[in-house]
C-alpha cells in the first residue's frame, strides 16, 4: 500500500491490511492511514472513528492501543483485549489498596456504577466533566512518596481506562484538533464474542496475510502472547513452514504464491507505524547503526523514511509547517526526489496542522531544533 500503484482507497482497506493502526499517540492513526491513502484526506479517519464507527479502539496486543475495524474486533478483543482488560483491572485495584486510602474493590465498583450511569446520562464527556457527578474522580494516589521517583497518578484517568479495557466506553471526537488526546468518553455495546483459541488463530491468519512470511519470534513478539500461545495459534490456522534468511518461518496458507514487484516507492511513516513495528527482527528493512537516532529509550520508534522497503532517514514536522527530513544512508537523485515528492504532499494534506510526536526521538527533535 506504500507504492502509489497499490494505495488504498479507504480508511478501512488501511486498517485490515495492517490489522490495526497504532493509536498510542492519535496523530499516528491519521498519519498511517494517509500515506497508504490514493486521496490522503484526514476528515476520512475522522468519520470512521467518531462518525461511522467503522474503527474501533482496543487496548489490545502487547499492551498497545490500537484501531481496528469493526470486522477485525471481535477477533483482537477475544485474542487480546480481554486477557489485558484483566491485568489492567487487577493492576489498579492493587494500586488503589496499596497507596489510595479508603479504597477497595467494593468502592471501585460503586465508582464504576456511577460512572456509567453519569454517561448514560450525559452522552458523552470528559473525565473532568465526569468528575462534577462521581467526584472520587478527582482523587489521586501518590506513588514512590519520598523518593525522586515520587508521582501522582489520577483515579478517574485510569479507571475510565479500564472501564475502556472492558469494553464498557469509547474514546469520542477529542477536543480540538485530530492530534489532541483530550477525548470525551461515551458507551459501547459490547462486541461479538468468540472463543478465544479460534480468534488467536484468526489474528495470525490476518497478520501473516499483511506481514508475513515472519518468523515465530516476529509472532509472539507482535501479539505478546507466551510461546505456547504463538505455536498453538499458528498449527491452528495451517501456518505454511517456509526458509526465511533469517531461518525457518511461516507464511498464511493461502498467500505462497510470488507477488510482483512494485515500482519504486517512497514513503513518509509517522511514529509508532505499524509497518516501522510490524516485527522482532528489524535488520532487514533497518540498518541496526540507525536505531539510535530514531527510537527512544522505551523502544519506541520516531518517524521514518523509506526507500523501497527499506529505512532510510527520518522526517520531522517543523513548528513553521515546513516538512524536513535527513537521509541516514547514501541516496541516489531518484530516490531523494521520490522522497521530496512524498514531503511534499504529506505537508499540503497537513495544511495548517502541526504534528508533534508523543514518543520524540533523537533525529526528530535535531530536526526541529
Amino acid at each position: 500500500m506504500l507504492a502509489p500503484s497499490r494505495r488504498a482507497a479507504t480508511v478501512e482497506d488501511v486498517a485490515d491490511a495492517l490489522v490495526g493502526l497504532h493509536a498510542t499517540d492519535p496523530a499516528t492513526v491519521y498519519l498511517s492511514a494517509c500515506a497508504r491513502l490514493a486521496e490522503p484526506d484526514p476528515a476520512a479517519v475522522d468519520r470512521a472513528l467518531y462518525e461511522d464507527l467503522s474503527l474501533v479502539k482496543l487496548l489490545s496486543m502487547r499492551r498497545t492501543l490500537f484501531a481496528v475495524t469493526t470486522a477485525v474486533a471481535p477477533c483482537v478483543d477475544a485474542s487480546s483485549a480481554r486477557a489485558i482488560a484483566v491485568k489492567e483491572r487487577a493492576t489498579l485495584l492493587k494500586h488503589l489498596r496499596e497507596h489510595a486510602e479508603g479504597w477497595d474493590e467494593a468502592r471501585l465498583a460503586r465508582t464504576e456504577r456511577a460512572v456509567l450511569e453519569a454517561l448514560a446520562e450525559r452522552g458523552e464527556a470528559t473525565t473532568s466533566e465526569l468528575a462534577a457527578d462521581v467526584p472520587e474522580l478527582t482523587e489521586q494516589w501518590v506513588m514512590g512518596r519520598g523518593k525522586s521517583y515520587e508521582r501522582k497518578h489520577s483515579i478517574g484517568g485510569r479507571l475510565l481506562r479500564v472501564l475502556a479495557s472492558d469494553g464498557h466506553l469509547r474514546r469520542c471526537r477529542p477536543r480540538g484538533s485530530w492530534t489532541s488526546s483530550l477525548y470525551p468518553w461515551a458507551l459501547v455495546p459490547p462486541l461479538p464474542t468468540l472463543p478465544v483459541r479460534e480468534a488467536k488463530a484468526e489474528l495470525v491468519r490476518r497478520w501473516l496475510t499483511g506481514y508475513g512470511p515472519a518468523t515465530e519470534a516476529d509472532v509472539k513478539w507482535w501479539t505478546g502472547w507466551t510461546l505456547t500461545d504463538t505455536r498453538r495459534a499458528l498449527a491452528d490456522v495451517g501456518a505454511a513452514p517456509v526458509l526465511l534468511d533469517e531461518g525457518p518461518g511461516y507464511a498464511a496458507p493461502e498467500d505462497l504464491d510470488p507477488v510482483p514487484e512494485p515500482e519504486p516507492w517512497a514513503a513518509l511513516l509517522p511514529a509508532l507505524d505499524p509497518t516501522a513495528m510490524g516485527w522482532r527482527a528489524r535488520d532487514w528493512y533497518l540498518d541496526p547503526e540507525h536505531v539510535p537516532a530514531l527510537f527512544d529509550r522505551s523502544g519506541n520508534i520516531g518517524p521514518t523514511v523509506w526507500w523501497n522497503g527499506r529505512v532510510v532517514g527520518g522526517w520531522a514536522q517543523r513548528a513553521d509547517g515546513e516538512v524536513v527530513w535527513r537521509p541516514l544512508t547514501d541516496l541516489g537523485d531518484e530516490a531523494r526526489t521520490a522522497v521530496d515528492q512524498e514531503a511534499a504532499r504529506l505537508g499540503s494534506w497537513l495544511g495548517p496542522t502541526r504534528v508533534t510526536p508523543r514518543f520524540r526521538t533523537p533525529l526528530e527533535r535535531e530536526l526541529t531544533a
